[in-house]
């Protein structure tokens, strides 16, 4: 691992364009962060969260906008070696800890036989809303970069006969003044890898006593498909990705709004357009 001061100085200056640009583009343009906010920073010990403890680290130093972080550590039960590993590559970087334990791997491995990774994720988002509020902040920050949603997207697209996708910030249904940011959301995976490997960090990669660091079939197909459309569209994730900013409610059969229907007949008879014949 390089000096400290290094690495911290890599996502600014070596970086820039690929991490932090994007990184500060989102906050921007999606209003993530405003002043006085007191932010948990939910890491896992993986690449993803590791990244963005550092870059909401520099944020807090360098920025405009005045705001507290927490660093918050949920163990769900990981072995001694994991929760070690985790705790130095944090303790090197000089980002505080406060790790919280859960059974939820016990509870999962006992009872969740099938799809055990979305009753996990369900199980561990309502663990960090309830820890981050009782420890004062309004806003929980999670790592989900560019790939997770426009993984997300084709998931619900090609699996769930639906379009949804990651939001880049939601408010809590359950927490009351909660809210969850992705200031990741136009940060690539790719990149956040050569960020890694170049500086020498080893994060977990997958801490999981339950599948055992196997990946969801059906996400890693995704992926795998993704990666092979660009062979020959070197921009179709950009293209998956705008598709969630260039929707045409007019050329819809039906969308859901706020809980409510709405059917195209329900105003056809009100429209009067032949620009699609």
């Amino acid at each position: 691992m390089k000096v400290r001061h290094e690495i911290e100085k890599s996502i600014i200056k070596k970086f820039r364009k690929q991490i932090w640009s994007k990184f500060i583009k989102a906050i921007k343009e999606y209003k993530l962060i405003n002043e006085s906010d007191n932010i948990a920073v939910c890491i896992s010990g993986g690449k993803d969260s590791l990244l963005l403890a550092m870059c909401l680290k520099e944020l807090q130093k360098h920025g405009q906008v005045k705001f507290k972080i927490e660093y918050i550590l949920m163990d769900p039960g990981y072995t001694n070696e994991i929760l070690d590993l985790i705790t130095s590559n944090f303790d090197y970087l000089e980002i505080p800890l406060k790790i919280f334990k859960t059974n939820i791997f016990e509870i999962i491995n006992k009872h969740m036989e099938n799809n055990p990774c979305y009753m996990c994720a369900k199980m561990r988002r309502g663990h960090l809303y309830n820890y981050a509020k009782s420890i004062g902040c309004n806003k929980i920050a999670l790592a989900h970069h560019f790939n997770d949603v426009i993984e997300t997207i084709m998931l619900n697209i090609l699996y769930a006969g639906q379009y949804k996708t990651m939001m880049p910030k939601v408010k809590s249904s359950n927490f009351n003044d909660m809210e969850l940011i992705r200031p990741f959301y136009y940060v690539q995976e790719d990149d956040i890898k050569t960020w890694i490997k170049n500086n020498g960090i080893t994060p977990i990669s997958c801490g999981c006593t339950v599948t055992k660091g196997e990946k969801s079939s059906k996400r890693a197909e995704i992926k795998k498909m993704i990666n092979e459309l660009k062979k020959t569209n070197k921009n179709v994730d950009i293209s998956i990705f705008k598709s969630s900013e260039n929707i045409y409610l007019d050329t819809v059969i039906s969308y859901y709004s706020n809980n409510n229907f709405t059917h195209f007949l329900d105003e056809y008879d009100t429209h009067n357009d032949d620009t699609m014949l």
